[in-house]
């Protein structure tokens, strides 16, 4: 049988082109760059505009959706959590995270087009179908791939620095699709796919078969060296841990607490923003800008230029921050990094809110914001992998699985979950499905104006405010180099 398995992941089309136990730029570039860009860029688009989709374009009912979200969620956390302990009890010559990687680019793509697949005229029959496709993606395509990748990182190498590297690349990767699906798509929306269910599916499908290739792409240029180590050992390093015992690891660690509180701030209030952007570009910011110079004949086509713009000015401060934003974190380390970075996105998110509605200093905060997010966008995976080492010397057990399904679930049930509550308040507040964007801010009420900024700005910011001071109470890189040294130790 073991045999057999070598033959399978020792073969040509299956074996890892990455040879080096060092990472080197091949393995780097289209392992943790390329590869989970193709394979997030649905996900970057479905945070930007999916909330659209469903609602202006299927019409469908905001307290079905409400429900859906929040009722999703809890397969959503259910699914990473049982993906994340397949993939820590995957033994296998190509690693415990990477075969996953091979599987999701199929149930990835595929998922990923299903719900602009809708082949029902009636309200019921649409709400059914999406119901099952949108947990098809959610719960079942998304976690498969994204607990697998999240879990690459730690188990890459034990060089601080190198998985710092890997972890900013990864999440440069995020970040791309992230300016993909709120600076290109929102274009293409507002001016060729509009409420076209059909151009949406021709889209879809497109974005589908990138993913598939750049997954298959990803798992041929990576390998799991931390894995490496323990392989074939029974009685020595690092022990397979039940989920009983990783829990009991995680939970009586302060620092994993901290860090967790600091990806749930971080995340869900980026959630909410990416969530509401359209209807505040739509319904709040002032479009006039765009028509008045001539480049959108009215304002119901000026709000995906407006979307765009907003997302250059933030994508432009984080590309620049990518250069320097690992250097610092090895100078400075990844705590200090991180506090003053949200410090500055506090700073944006006011200039932000303070604008009402105004494109100059909207668009001035919401650059400030963003550079200030790029430390905990780029070194997220890296802090995570930090804590799991830290565990491992303290209990010696690994916690990948585990930390990286939670990891995993937060990211993911980030979305449905503030989608469904924003989709409560825009209910609540009294917002028109039917209004005309060419209005602009005279088509929907003051109330769902209000809550439309709130979401978008407030949310964020108070969230930044809170993740400063968890980051400035978590210290476990300052014993770091020791720790590891020890776990070496005990594998000699």
């Amino acid at each position: 049988m073991n045999e057999q398995k070598q033959d399978i992941w020792g073969s040509p089309l299956l074996r890892s082109q990455a040879n080096s136990p060092n990472v080197k730029p091949p393995e780097m570039l289209i392992g943790y760059l390329i590869g989970p860009f193709g394979a997030l860029l649905a996900s970057g688009i479905f945070t930007s505009q999916l909330q659209n989709y469903l609602t202006n374009v299927l019409k469908l009912d905001l307290a079905f959706l409400t429900a859906l979200q929040l009722f999703s969620t809890i397969l959503i956390v259910a699914a990473n959590l049982v993906v994340g302990q397949f993939i820590e009890r995957t033994h296998t010559m190509a690693g415990k995270a990477r075969p996953w990687i091979l599987l999701s680019a199929l149930t990835l793509s595929v998922s990923s087009v299903l719900m602009f697949l809708v082949p029902f005229e009636s309200q019921a029959a649409k709400m059914a179908w999406i119901a099952i496709a949108y947990n098809l993606y959610y719960a079942v395509g998304f976690p498969i791939y994204n607990t697998a990748n999240s879990t690459l990182v730690p188990v890459s190498t034990r060089d601080s620095r190198q998985r710092s590297a890997l972890a900013s690349l990864t999440n440069i990767a995020s970040l791309g699709v992230m300016g993909v699906g709120s600076m290109v798509f929102p274009m293409l929306v507002s001016m060729a796919l509009k409420e076209d269910q059909h151009l949406w599916l021709i889209a879809m499908l497109a974005v589908a078969l990138f993913s598939a290739l750049t997954i298959l792409l990803q798992f041929r240029f990576t390998r799991e060296r931390v894995t490496e180590e323990s392989a074939g050992q029974t009685d020595s390093g690092t022990a397979s841990a039940s989920i009983g015992e990783q829990l009991k690891a995680v939970a009586g660690e302060k620092m994993w607490w901290l860090v967790i509180l600091f990806y749930i701030g971080f995340q869900w209030s980026g959630a909410m923003k990416n969530g509401s952007m359209t209807f505040f570009c739509q319904w709040v910011l002032d479009n006039r800008f765009f028509t008045d110079l001539g480049m959108a004949e009215n304002l119901g086509d000026a709000w995906g230029m407006s979307q765009s713009l907003l997302a250059i000015l933030g994508a432009i401060p984080m590309a620049l921050a990518a250069a320097v934003v690992v250097p610092l974190a090895n100078r400075f380390g990844k705590r200090q990094t991180a506090f003053a970075g949200m410090l500055v996105g506090v700073a944006g998110g006011i200039i932000a809110g303070l604008g009402n509605g105004q494109i100059v200093p909207v668009a001035i905060g919401v650059a400030l914001k963003c550079l200030g997010s790029a430390p905990a966008c780029y070194l997220i995976l890296a802090m995570l992998a930090d804590v799991i080492d830290h565990i491992e010397f303290t209990s010696n057990i690994r916690t990948d699985g585990l930390t990286m399904s939670v990891y995993s679930a937060l990211m993911v049930a980030g979305t449905p979950i503030c989608n469904a509550i924003f989709s409560a308040v825009l209910g609540a507040s009294g917002y028109d499905q039917n209004a005309d964007a060419a209005l602009n801010i005279l088509g929907q009420g003051a109330a769902a104006r209000t809550a439309i900024s709130v979401s978008y700005i407030w949310v964020e910011t108070v969230g930044y405010a809170v993740c400063a001071l968890l980051v400035f109470l978590w210290t476990v890189e300052k014993n770091l180099p020791e720790e590891q040294k020890a776990i070496a130790q005990r594998k000699d």
